[in-house]
């Protein structure tokens, strides 16, 4: 499918853009957000920045199919915006500008990247920076060279791949995740990335993970995105619950 918003009636959600640095970085990072955004109806794109090269097991070949078969699981679209090699990625701005005019052709109103914790694999850290920044430089309509209209999102969230990358000040909201279905989703869509689970047991990590904030929160499982700026609400309505439960 082409990574381009197309018109679409004003009932429709508009559409979520979640980024990672390397193939398997959004489905361990976020999976189940976005396998149940897609099933609310709200399109969901997957944007990855490298080739995921530097692995120690795969090729890049190879993951972008298991990248393909686990967007197809979750509902989304896949598409590869490579800005730099896997282990050597760079916050330049003409990065920064590929993915201002990557916003402008989706039109997202939220984009996930990873979170700017220097406690984790270097190229989270850039594609969460250069996130910020896009996100930006897409609002400026005197930018030469950008094509498209300016966009402005309506948020931005990070998400942590490992527990290492959660912030440890600021904000947070939990995401709860636990119909069945969307586990099961998510799941699968992680266990897509077989190249990546030789000698890591990443699927357990992070429904471990899940699984404790959901217990904490008082449901079955929950995910952590952390706002780059505090949401506005337009009312109390919605917010009538604390996530602390135990």
């Amino acid at each position: 499918m082409p990574l381009t918003a197309r018109k679409k009636p004003s009932s429709k959600p508009a559409p979520l853009l979640a980024l990672g640095a390397h193939p398997d970085d959004v489905e361990f990072g976020c999976g189940a957000v976005l396998v149940q955004a897609a099933r609310a109806g709200r399109p969901v794109h997957v944007v990855v920045c490298t080739r995921g090269e530097a692995a120690s097991h795969g090729t890049p070949a190879g993951r972008a199919r298991e990248a393909r078969r686990a967007a197809t699981l979750m509902g989304a679209t896949l598409a590869f915006l490579v800005l730099g090699r896997d282990a050597a990625l760079e916050a330049r701005p003409a990065a920064a500008r590929a993915l201002a005019g990557l916003i402008r052709r989706v039109r997202p109103e939220i984009v996930l990247a990873p979170t700017l914790e220097v406690d984790q694999h270097p190229d989270h850290v850039v594609v969460g920076q250069l996130a910020r920044d896009a996100a930006r430089l897409a609002r400026f309509g005197g930018l030469a060279g950008l094509r498209g209209a300016p966009h402005a999102i309506g948020q931005l969230f990070h998400y942590s791949v490992t527990p290492e990358a959660e912030p440890a000040a600021g904000g947070r909201i939990l995401v709860d995740v636990s119909a069945p279905e969307v586990v099961a989703a998510w799941t699968a869509a992680m266990t897509a990335h077989s190249t990546q689970l030789r000698t890591r047991h990443y699927v357990q990590l992070q429904l471990s993970r899940a699984r404790v904030l959901g217990l904490r929160a008082g449901v079955e499982y929950a995910l952590a995105l952390f706002p780059a700026s505090a949401p506005l609400v337009t009312g109390l309505d919605g917010l009538t619950r604390a996530a602390r439960r135990f």
